[in-house]
């Protein structure tokens, strides 16, 4: 296999070019520094993020291209410095492994802010200048500030998501004080975001309604995710039945939508959070200034509220809905990925299946 994809000390799969196809590819890892985690890769979560790079959406990848930053796995070494891993310590890493560590943001454990930009996990410019180089590898290694601790006896699987999907909508749910018993939340997308955001939701109290442009998706949103109710954001009577009902809005929604059907949904006061990347965001003032309603924006969250999240999570029995793949189906899952086809995440078993 080294003839075919290469030499180094890491075998993981990368795409070559703007295809994005994977397939194997050996490269070298860094030694182990003072502050550093080790880990063997058990399971790495996939993100769409993982699609818009490979494929070179962004037109800035550097290839050859490993993706992946929904990561979980297990401590195989450490360095001298390290006080809070172990080996065989369960563990996660997001979607970055490195941030100035000095700033106003990092120095609150915002790293996601650091005002020089965070190091993502995969596809950037790391401090001994090479490229990162993501969880579809056999192993990492990463800052020990940078790693999470995930408790005994929460399933590894399970925990990959995670530290993208979960973070995402947790973090924007708690800063805005959607935690609160007996209020009434809204989901807009039902898809790996939206539905961490229901589970969450549903485990701080509170009463859930999603908002979906398929109707297809109401028994799995009633039944199965536990939500309240369940409204088709086309049908306008559904819509309207909701005017001035939620206390908050979580819109996972990536495509182009419009918002002030949804804005007309909060309450006076209300807030409306944005974890999603439209292309524009076109609204009324009316709909804003009448309601003194908020809109704000959000991105994933920093080291602190992350391991908030993952103990959280472990306590409330909190799990997202994963298909678990062998990296042999990656190409097929990252296809089915761009057609929303899957239930929730797709999480990808590395130990089991690259070799």
């Amino acid at each position: 296999m080294a003839g075919e994809c290469g030499e180094g000390n890491c075998l993981g799969w990368a795409a070559r070019d703007v295809s994005g196809t994977l397939s194997p590819y050996k490269f070298n890892r860094r030694d182990l520094r003072n502050d550093d985690v080790s880990i063997k890769i058990t399971y790495c979560g996939v993100c769409y993020a993982d699609v818009i790079w490979t494929r070179n959406k962004l037109g800035d990848s550097k290839y050859p291209l490993v993706p992946g930053h929904e990561i979980a796995g297990v401590v195989q070494a450490v360095g001298s410095d390290v006080k809070r891993f172990k080996v065989g310590d369960h563990v996660g890493v997001g979607t970055y492994v490195d941030s100035c560590r000095d700033c106003e943001y990092c120095n609150v454990f915002r790293e996601v802010h650091c005002v020089n930009f965070p190091t993502g996990t995969f596809n950037r410019l790391d401090s001994d200048g090479t490229i990162t180089k993501g969880g579809y590898s056999s192993y990492i290694v990463v800052r020990e500030r940078f790693v999470d601790k995930i408790p005994d006896g929460y399933p590894l699987e399970k925990a990959a998501p995670l530290l993208c999907a979960g973070i995402t909508v947790y973090a924007p749910m708690m800063r805005h004080k959607m935690n609160q018993p007996g209020k009434s939340l809204g989901v807009v997308g039902l898809g790996g975001l939206g539905h961490m955001a229901v589970k969450f939701g549903k485990a701080f109290g509170l009463n859930v309604t999603v908002i979906s442009t398929s109707e297809s998706k109401r028994e799995e949103a009633i039944k199965v995710l536990k939500a309240d109710k369940f409204v088709v954001s086309s049908d306008e009577q559904q819509m309207q039945s909701l005017t001035k009902s939620l206390d908050f809005i979580i819109d996972t929604a990536s495509g182009d939508h419009p918002f002030d059907p949804y804005l007309s949904l909060l309450k006076i006061d209300g807030v409306m959070v944005l974890v999603g990347f439209p292309s524009e965001i076109r609204i009324s003032p009316l709909t804003l200034n009448f309601g003194a309603r908020s809109l704000a924006g959000s991105v994933t969250g920093g080291t602190k509220e992350r391991q908030e999240m993952i103990d959280f999570c472990a306590a409330n029995k909190v799990y997202p809905d994963i298909e678990l793949i062998g990296i042999d189906y990656i190409n097929e899952a990252l296809d089915r990925l761009t057609k929303s086809d899957v239930k929730y995440r797709f999480v990808i078993d590395i130990a089991n299946s690259l070799k």
